[in-house]
């Protein structure tokens, strides 16, 4: 426990770091998912020009928007760049006549002269139909179910080994079934423009707001679910033959109510700490709040709380056996037998999440960052923040000298002790 003070000044920094920069830096960055607006997700066959891009976007009336380009580690010849109008106080037409300006600003910016249709932008239905009419290859029977079949394998072609953006219709040739009469016909019937729009989300304000609230409900439900169970799971200062023994007095009942939860407090203030500390690092590196990290919290939420549990079991099985020791001691030697399983696990799992982080690709890329933060932070205050807010708690309530007020101590003496008495911080009595 004499290290405690630095895992406390550790947490402290990274709290202030973070908030600091929620309160008056960045603030909380939601996502389509909280905070409502369109979301256009764009992928060019080359690098674009973000400053071409914005003017494009202003020119339409849209210049409050974001553009955020990235790149995929695991294929960097993609190029794609996320485009995130506002939303806020918007109702579903100005949403989708902002869909349309960005689509007429991306058109404006970087589409194809010409009046045949963007072979990139169209749709295996549009294609099929072109097909069918030209009939390139002389089907009598069945044309349309065989040229729909024939543009599908067309543009999985383009969306998986083109990355989305054909360059040139010669590739085309290497689609089984693609004639040079099929590929004349393609040629002469689209142009080929430099983007593709991978994806379209739009979320109305009211949905966003809501979302936001439900999310700030299931954390709440879930921190309030593992306060209960680990109340009842860990009896704290008293024993529990005195479960429903209640003292007389304000104080004395609040005092009663944290000897039973106190281990329950310290691990749901632990797992607070991760997530407070989590969302300050989302803050600080610009990471978006959707829906995916909300997961990712109730993931890190339940992993760090299961380390937690670990030890507070350990410490309550050498409460039994360790009865001569001071409680500290015993929480000690508990975090240190507990430790390398810890730090093994959490080092598996942390080394998961990274490669994810790294390689997932951009849509998990929150959610993978939440999670290598979260881990770390999680592991250490199990061991750095929960256990000791326990010793100063039995500390201060006079069990530090007998290892004997722990969980299921079983020492009735210990717990018929006058409140009174009990109530003056050690040293004091």
């Amino acid at each position: 426990m004499g290290k405690a003070k630095y895992f406390f000044a550790l947490s402290g920094i990274l709290l202030l770091a973070g908030w600091t920069s929620i309160f008056y830096g960045h603030g909380i960055k939601y996502g389509i998912d909280f905070s409502g607006g369109t979301n256009v997700d764009v992928r060019f066959a080359n690098p674009p020009n973000l400053d071409k891009l914005r003017s494009g976007l202003t020119t339409q009336g849209l210049g409050n928007t974001e553009i955020q380009p990235f790149h995929d580690i695991a294929n960097p010849n993609t190029n794609e760049v996320l485009i995130f109008i506002e939303g806020k106080g918007q109702d579903e037409s100005l949403l989708q006549s902002s869909r349309a300006k960005a689509l007429d600003a991306l058109n404006a910016t970087f589409g194809v002269a010409s009046n045949k249709p963007d072979f990139n932008l169209a749709t295996p239905a549009s294609l099929s139909a072109v097909l069918t009419e030209r009939d390139p290859l002389f089907l009598s029977v069945n044309a349309g179910d065989r040229y729909q079949q024939l543009a599908k394998k067309i543009f999985d072609y383009r969306d998986a080994d083109a990355n989305g953006v054909l360059t040139n219709f010669d590739d085309l040739s290497k689609v089984p079934g693609v004639t040079p009469a099929v590929l004349n016909v393609v040629k002469s019937g689209f142009a080929l423009g430099p983007f593709t729009i991978r994806g379209i989300e739009i979320v109305g304000p009211k949905v966003g707001a809501e979302l936001r609230r439900q999310a700030t409900f299931v954390t709440l439900y879930a921190l309030g679910g593992m306060l209960v169970y680990i109340a009842f799971r860990f009896t704290g200062g008293q024993v529990g033959g005195q479960l429903f023994s209640f003292p007389k007095g304000v104080a004395g009942m609040v005092v009663w109510v944290l000897d039973k939860t106190i281990y329950g407090l310290a691990a749901v203030l632990a797992v607070f700490h991760d997530v407070l500390i989590t969302l300050g690092f989302f803050s600080l590196f610009r990471f978006e709040i959707s829906l995916t990290v909300i997961a990712a919290l109730l993931t890190l939420v339940g992993y760090s709380m299961n380390d937690t549990i670990v030890i507070f079991d350990r410490i309550r099985e050498n409460n039994r056996l360790l009865r001569r020791e001071s409680f500290a001691d015993v929480v000690n030697k508990s975090i240190n037998q507990t430790l390398s399983r810890t730090i093994l696990t959490s080092g598996l799992t942390f080394l998961t999440v990274l490669v994810l982080f790294l390689m997932g690709g951009q849509v998990l890329r929150a959610f993978s960052f939440a999670l290598v933060v979260g881990i770390v932070v999680g592991t250490y205050s199990s061991f750095g923040i929960a256990a000791p807010i326990v010793v100063a708690w039995n500390r201060w309530r006079g069990h530090g000298a007998v290892a004997g007020t722990g969980p299921a101590a079983g020492n009735k003496k210990r717990g018929s002790e006058d409140l009174t008495a009990r109530l003056a911080p050690a040293g004091r009595r």
